[in-house]
């Protein structure tokens, strides 16, 4: 993974529908021998920042586009993030350009998502 770059997402305050795309890595573009490759993101980091004086939920999903479809919850599914606090999501998320990590909060705008990995050519 030498080539591949580091990049930050965000932050981007989290609406409360549910079916938002939240991050989507670039697709391929372009004819034969033309455009660009399509790419791929290697999600590490993800905090989710609470600026209210109560406590808000995020669910997150990760599969097509606008989909928070049964059995594909990922990260957080109702994760209570306490007033005026945060949480930290570490680990090794590979997103390829079908992949959609969609989501929301239960309160528009209270929550924010900032999110940090590399993105590659595949």
């Amino acid at each position: 993974m030498a080539s591949n770059k580091i990049f930050r997402t965000g932050p981007v305050a989290l609406s409360n529908t549910l079916t938002t795309n939240i991050l989507n890595p670039a697709a391929a573009s372009g004819g034969v021998n033309a455009g660009s490759s399509a790419q791929y993101i290697v999600l590490r980091h993800i905090r989710i920042v609470n600026k209210t004086a109560g406590a808000v939920t995020c669910s997150f999903w990760l599969g097509a586009t606008g989909g928070n479809v049964a059995g594909t919850e990922i990260i957080g599914q109702g994760l209570s993030v306490a007033a005026n606090s945060f949480i930290d999501w570490y680990g090794m998320l590979r997103l390829d350009a079908a992949d959609f990590l969609v989501g929301g909060a239960s309160a528009a705008t209270s929550l924010s998502f900032d999110g940090e990995g590399e993105v590659g050519v595949a």
